[in-house]
């Protein structure tokens, strides 16, 4: 819960832009609040599943239930989008898991953009955050708020908060700790920013946090090599779970991992080398071993390492992630 109460929230208009089920949250934590929503903008209506039929955005169905005025422009930069823009008049806006919004739109407010983002910039500026911070196997992240200004993620700093990420949380469970954490700092950023008593910062990137980046995912960041040491590939793992996932090669097809454990002792194996031991499925890499407890093969659904072995019983000893099995 905030620690605002209605009577502390500033009656300024602002327009929201959010696709995703994060936005909706935080979207949900501002209205809820109190906050003055003269219009929301979120993406238009998509083909989806195996009918392809159009599909509403979260933030779309959020909107609709609770009768908050909707756009869905194809282009940020049409005119008819820019004079909703004047109509609407917001003082401020707030931007939460969008594409990128041109200057001409996030520049439109005499207050400008604010923004949340999924770590503790200036580390992780990016499309990706969680996934990184996981693969790069940080022991902490967080939220930032923060102004839009024209180089990605570079504005200055409102607001932030720290999180700790246990060593098995995955991508999902990590998600859904910052949305907790972050929704709350919106709102709080957002009145203090319409009240005028936010304290902008500038960010200050050090000698670790300049390295530190967090860029679009692509399908080779979830080939698993199985060279690397148990502890990458066990965050690669957990940081790309339950989506998109990583994966190797089973018998020439691609194969996701979705969960592993780590072991100590056991047999020396080498790198992509599997064994059934005790009804766990090990599996080598450069220093030691991995347990494997849930796949997903490719064309068929998320199951139990146990279960998958019970159809492919050869594969209790096999290579994985070579294109020769």
């Amino acid at each position: 819960m905030s620690d605002h109460s209605l009577s502390d929230i500033p009656s300024q208009p602002i327009v929201f832009f959010g696709t995703s089920q994060f936005a909706v949250r935080c979207l949900g934590e501002l209205h809820k609040g109190g906050v003055h929503i003269a219009g929301v903008v979120t993406a238009p209506d998509r083909p989806a599943g195996r009918g392809r039929k159009l599909s509403k955005s979260p933030v779309k169905r959020y909107s609709l239930e609770n009768g908050l005025p909707l756009a869905q422009p194809e282009r940020l930069k049409s005119p008819d989008f820019l004079e909703l823009l004047r109509v609407w008049n917001p003082a401020l806006q707030v931007v939460v898991a969008f594409r990128m919004l041109p200057e001409v739109v996030w520049n439109f407010p005499p207050m400008g953009t604010i923004n949340l983002h999924a770590s503790l910039l200036p580390a992780y500026r990016g499309a990706a955050p969680i996934q990184w911070a996981i693969i790069n196997g940080e022991t902490q992240t967080g939220v930032t708020t923060f102004r839009l200004r024209h180089e990605i993620d570079t504005g200055d700093l409102i607001g932030r908060r720290v999180v700790n990420i246990e060593p098995n949380a995955d991508a999902g469970a990590l998600h859904d700790l910052l949305l907790e954490a972050g929704a709350p700092l919106l709102l709080e950023g957002v009145c203090e920013v319409l009240k005028g008593t936010a304290r902008f910062e500038p960010q200050t990137p050090d000698a670790r946090t300049e390295y530190l980046h967090a860029p679009k995912l692509r399908p080779e960041t979830g080939r698993i090599d199985w060279n690397a040491r148990a502890l990458e590939v066990h965050n690669l793992v957990r940081g790309l779970a339950p989506t998109p996932g990583a994966y190797t090669l089973c018998k020439r097809d691609p194969m996701k991992v979705l969960r592993t454990r780590r072991m100590d002792g056991g047999p020396a194996l080498s790198a992509g080398q599997t064994r059934l031991i005790d009804g766990d499925w090990l599996v080598g890499c450069a220093d030691g071993l991995l347990v494997i407890e849930q796949v997903q093969p490719a064309g068929s659904r998320v199951m139990s390492a146990q279960e998958f072995l019970r159809g492919h019983p050869e594969m209790g000893a096999s290579i994985l992630g070579s294109s020769e099995d």
